[in-house]
């Protein structure tokens, strides 16, 4: 409650503050800028004439001129290479900003000669030697997605869910997953951000954009991933916004979130991120559910989900200045939340509860700091956090359910162990990153990442086993060193170096591990054309073990102390080719092919009485396959793509635990990991629909996943129906339909999705969401930009 109090005062007091900074004396003048066919101009030179006031159009063709005279006559003039200058003559009333957008011809002479391509962060970021994919988030912000569901359109990116909304997931990019993937936001690691903030809570229109780092990651990362990352960018152009929308759907389910920002002429910026996901979940599953009293199977049935609710509300605060002297970025921020959330199951759909449930809640200062040219060419940034949040565990009911709600009386040991544990996993975090720019071709960094965890708690239903409450501390520190050669659209060449170390004290404080890894590796590209691009990249890289993999995570993952580090070397090759035809038809082909041979890999396993996964370590794990994506585009109406994931995934170890003869399993498939799936989409973007300024876009997007193995495939029948040992193949259909009015001021959007109403399966068989239907109403004010 304290938490949606803070909303409903933030919003109304970033309101007022907004209204105040908003009615200055001036207005401003915003719009976008394209060619004929409708292609976006960047760069292109938007000024009022007879004055100094002047903009250029960004990566998108948008534009804004600001510090407008709110009256009289004035004439605009855009001028972009190799187009024909064009100039509008505007008569400005009152203090309403004014949107004006620009339609460019081509001027012949200049084309045959001279040609200036300009691009947007995304694109520039798929240009980077590393093997990564950008993800436009603004294009998605009239949905209601969230982070994990934009990324489960990536090739080579599968997000996996144990259930509906906020269930635990599993994203697995090229052949790893779990926490052999690192999250950050804006670069800082989200390590400690707890159970109210993570990938599949936090909605898309936070995001500017999403990349996705496969194998190698860049070392400014500053991350011991072993198998990629996932950075999230949040809008780094500071103005006076608000951004809200709202959805409804499906098994009661609600989505709010309110971005907004203001900033004065001096450089004061205030800004707040606030969202709510709530969920009842009880979508349908089909199973064969067991008789409480005997324990036999009885026939297939579709039941409910009865004990699965959840929601979580976070609100995200920073107050600070912007484009001083002194900083580019000074924050200082807040991060409150709360989360809530029932179990309906194991790690397997036979084991159910009815009373199991979960609360946490994350409470984190932190520290934003970012200046470049500190010195000549040398920029610095600098981010630090503690979470003082809490998870508590809540298992009180002596008894056992059925699928039906039916319980009866069990012992006394809970419905998976009698608990009241509430704890804190203390969790800090300081980074900083350097990077010296030589001169125009070379450039040095400089990276450290260092990570402190402490949990402490007590159960409140054995308070005697809290006087021997085990020590449970990680310090995890990453230092890194890369060197940069490029040469702007010709190629680029980065090597890098990290050095990690971590200590694990568990038990007491004379139980003390001390580990030290040093990785390298190296990433280059060259262009043989503009269009064409070729990309290589190489890492030995290490991981160390995560906190809740060493110590258990209290809910699904049991701990294990025993764990060793991991490493792998990583190669990836690709290309990217893209070309026009006629100038209106776009097209472009993405292909990379993938290489990983990792030691001690970490991966998870059901405990012995399967109620439970643990993490374990395997000899050797072997990955070769790749990903492609093939796109076309005519003019603005028409977009789509069809992407291609394959991953052969080889356990190399060839003698299990106990046994001197080779194993069976010995370059076995590993099992429970999809192998073979891909994408594919269609939108139509049908502008000025009802009134000049009014877009509709209707899009579909179709998911497959092939059948893959449940256990491992050298163990058991190889029939798809024989006790289940295949997850059978997946087909999933969503459509979507989105109105925007006013140039995308105000918006609705439509979704269905699994319109067939297929059964779809995750992590051991677990079921996901049925058919579901979702209403969004967006709403978009920005004044200066």
């Amino acid at each position: 409650m304290q938490i949606r109090k803070f909303l409903l005062i933030g919003a109304v007091l970033l309101f007022s503050l907004f209204k105040s900074f908003a009615q200055t004396a001036f207005i401003s003048i915003t719009g976008k800028i394209t060619d004929d066919s409708g292609e976006i101009l960047p760069g292109a030179l938007i000024k009022i004439l007879g004055t100094n006031i002047s903009s250029t159009s960004d990566g998108n063709g948008l534009y804004i001129l600001k510090n407008v005279p709110p009256s009289g006559k004035q004439a605009i003039q855009v001028s972009s290479v190799g187009m024909k200058s064009q100039t509008k003559e505007l008569a400005i009333k009152g203090t309403q900003n004014l949107n004006v957008n620009f339609n460019l011809t081509p001027n012949v002479q200049q084309m045959e000669t001279v040609s200036v391509i300009g691009r947007s962060h995304v694109q520039e970021t798929n240009r980077q030697a590393y093997n990564v994919t950008a993800i436009d988030a603004k294009k998605l912000y009239n949905s209601t997605l969230d982070i994990s569901g934009a990324l489960d359109r990536v090739a080579g990116v599968r997000v996996r869910e144990s259930g509906g909304v906020g269930s635990n997931f599993n994203l697995s990019l090229n052949g790893f997953s779990g926490d052999h993937i690192k999250y950050f936001i804006d670069g800082i690691p989200m390590d400690n951000f707890g159970s109210s903030f993570q990938i599949n809570n936090i909605p898309i229109n936070l995001a500017d954009r999403v990349e996705v780092y496969k194998g190698v990651v860049p070392v400014w990362l500053g991350s011991d991933a072993l198998g990629g990352a996932i950075n999230i960018i949040t809008a780094d152009h500071y103005r006076n916004f608000i951004d809200v929308s709202y959805s409804y759907g499906s098994f009661n389910t609600h989505r709010s979130v309110i971005n907004a920002g203001i900033i004065s002429k001096k450089g004061f910026t205030f800004q707040i991120n606030a969202f709510q996901n709530y969920s009842d979940n009880n979508y349908k599953v089909t199973l064969q559910p067991s008789n409480i009293y005997t324990g036999a199977f009885e026939q297939l049935a579709t039941l409910k989900r009865f004990h699965d609710t959840y929601h979580n509300e976070t609100l995200i605060t920073n107050i600070g200045v912007v484009n001083k002297k002194y900083a580019d970025k000074l924050l200082f921020g807040l991060t409150l939340g709360e989360n809530y959330k029932e179990i309906q199951t194991g790690a397997r759909m036979q084991t159910v509860f009815g009373g199991w449930h979960r609360r946490g809640n994350i409470l984190m200062p932190s520290l934003k700091y970012k200046k470049e040219n500190l010195i000549k060419g040398l920029d610095i940034t600098l981010n630090a956090n503690y979470n003082l949040g809490y998870e508590k565990n809540i298992d009180t009911m002596n008894v056992r359910f059925d699928w039906y709600g039916n319980m009866k009386a069990h012992g006394s040991s809970g419905e998976s162990s009698r608990s009241l544990y509430k704890y804190k996993n203390n969790n800090g975090l300081a980074t900083a990153m350097a990077n010296y720019k030589i001169n125009d071709k070379q450039s040095l960094a400089l990276s450290n990442s260092f990570n402190t965890f402490n949990r402490k708690g007590n159960d409140l239903l054995n308070p005697a086993n809290d006087l021997n409450e085990p020590i449970k501390k990680t310090h995890k520190n990453i230092l890194g060193l890369g060197y940069s050669y490029a040469l702007d659209n010709q190629y680029s060449i980065n090597v890098f170096g990290k050095y990690l170390s971590q200590i694990v004290i568990n038990g007491n404080s004379n139980n003390k591990g001390n580990t030290e890894r040093f990785g390298y590796g190296t990433a280059i590209t060259y262009f043989i054309n503009p269009e064409l691009q070729l990309k290589a990249s190489y890492e030995l890289t290490n991981k160390m073990p995560e906190a809740f993999e060493i110590f258990g995570d209290m809910e699904s993952v049991e701990g294990n102390p025993g764990l060793k580090p991991e490493s792998s070397n990583n190669i990836n090759v690709g290309f990217i080719y893209g070309f026009d035809i006629n100038k209106t038809n776009r097209f472009s082909v993405t292909a990379n092919g993938i290489y990983r041979n990792a030691t001690d890999y970490i991966y998870r396993r059901l405990n012995n009485n399967q109620s439970k996964l643990v993490a374990d370590n395997r000899d050797g794990v072997r990955t070769f396959g790749g990903d492609a994506e093939v796109r076309y585009s005519y003019k603005e109406w028409l977009s789509t793509g069809l992407s291609a994931t394959y991953q052969f995934i080889q356990n190399m170890q060839k003698r299990e635990p106990g046994y001197t003869i080779v194993s069976p399993l010995y370059k076995d498939q590993m099992p429970n990991i999809p192998y073979l799936f891909g994408n594919a989409d269609v939108s139509f973007s049908l502008h000025n629909i009802g009134k000049q300024g009014n877009h509709l876009n209707i899009g579909y997007n179709l998911l497959y996943v092939h059948a893959f193995w449940l256990y491992w495939p050298s163990m058991g029948e190889t029939s798809a129906t024989a006790e289940k040992k295949q997850i059978p193949k997946q087909l999933s259909n969503d459509v979507n339909l989105v109105y925007s009015m006013l140039n995308g001021r105000y918006n609705i959007g439509l979704e269905a999705r699994n319109i067939t109403d297929a059964l779809l399966y995750d992590n051991f068989s677990l079921q996901k969401p049925s058919r579901g239907f979702y209403l969004n109403f967006r709403y978009f004010i920005n004044k200066q930009q």
